[in-house]
């Protein structure tokens, strides 16, 4: 693992870049702006090499406004109806900067902060970050300590360890962010990408992309990846989840354990024969195409990115779970601690 100082942060801060890379071809560079992958280069069935996620060459493109590109999101990844919930008989008012909802923690989330070098540990090439959120942080409450270790292993698998704990009752969702295009970021849009969702159910939602409560099967639904299958087969559907998101931006209920990272799900590039695989302890991930991306977004050696250039997985809580007691609980009290994993593992086919 090596450093290098990548400039300043929004308020003078340093900000680092840091390099992980493993003995086969696998390296990763992560700013502590943002805990941000910036970089992750990945061999093709060939041996060649190609940077899979979307991002910027550069610290100040990050500093002005960009769809997440490789960020920790927080303290509340995802959405929360009308920018409020209540927790202990009390009304928490949160910024709404996504139409009338919360998004990935409001205005200045944890995407925008400078973390703190805790030191890496372990056997592998490991990066721990910290970040202390003070109590009413962007309306939510609790002075928050999260940790999130980056860990790149022999078996070609990057690991994300979430830790968190409070002072006060306070709700978190935590996720990362990336943009994954396993062609190489910039080579097109991810449509013809075959993928695996291990989910039996996902969470339908409303037109301001808030889950409506049900818990709903895929089954006859163009949500149904329980076998393979290329995601432009169907994203273009007449339906009516299909047309809120764009496409595909939904919650899926995973089938998950609970316990040790299971398997959520895999996408595969027929033309390079890089696969990803995504295991979790979280319930749920987030799969959204980049329906959102804006086109002409300069990135990183000259690339451009467009409308779905980029396909995420984002493993976290279900999207506005403090406001559907029915959901999986995103509340943290005072004496317990959060601890969430999530595995990204490459391979070829």
């Amino acid at each position: 693992m090596n450093k290098q100082n990548w400039g300043k942060g929004p308020n003078g801060e340093e900000v680092d870049l840091y390099t992980l890379a493993n003995g086969h071809g696998i390296r990763t560079t992560i700013t502590t702006y943002g805990g941000r992958i910036v970089t992750l280069t990945v061999p093709d069935r060939n041996g060649k090499v190609a940077d899979v996620v979307l991002g910027f060459d550069n610290l100040p493109q990050y500093l002005e406004k960009n769809p997440f590109f490789g960020a920790l999101v927080g303290r509340y990844a995802n959405r929360i109806a009308n920018g409020e919930f209540k927790l202990n008989g009390h009304t928490y008012t949160l910024a709404r900067n996504n139409g009338p909802n919360t998004l990935h923690g409001g205005l200045i989330g944890f995407d925008k902060k400078v973390w703190t070098v805790q030191g890496a540990m372990g056997a592998n090439p490991a990066l721990r970050l910290q970040y202390v959120s003070r109590d009413g942080e962007e309306g939510f409450p609790g002075t928050l300590t999260t940790t999130v270790t980056y860990e790149l292993s022999d078996n070609n698998e990057l690991k994300i360890d979430y830790e968190a704990t409070t002072d006060k009752d306070t709700v978190l969702n935590l996720t990362n962010h990336s943009y994954f295009d396993l062609s190489g970021a910039g080579a097109g849009e991810i449509l013809d990408h075959v993928v695996t969702i291990n989910a039996d159910r996902f969470t339908p939602v409303d037109a301001n992309l808030i889950p409506t409560g049900e818990l709903k099967s895929v089954d006859g639904t163009p949500f149904d990846f329980r076998k393979p299958m290329p995601i432009g087969a169907r994203i273009n559907d007449k339906d009516q989840q299909l047309a809120y998101g764009g496409g595909y931006d939904h919650n899926f209920v995973l089938n998950g354990n609970g316990g040790a990272p299971s398997f959520a799900a895999r996408a595969m590039d027929t033309k390079s024969g890089r696969v990803l695989e995504v295991f979790t302890t979280q319930p749920g991930v987030q799969f959204y195409t980049g329906n959102h991306l804006p086109n002409g977004i300069k990135g990183k050696n000259g690339a451009t990115y467009n409308y779905r250039y980029g396909l995420c997985f984002e493993t976290q809580h279900f999207p506005n779970s403090p406001n559907q007691p029915n959901f999986p609980s995103t509340e943290l009290s005072p004496g317990q601690q959060f601890h969430q994993t999530t595995i990204f593992k490459f391979s070829v086919a």
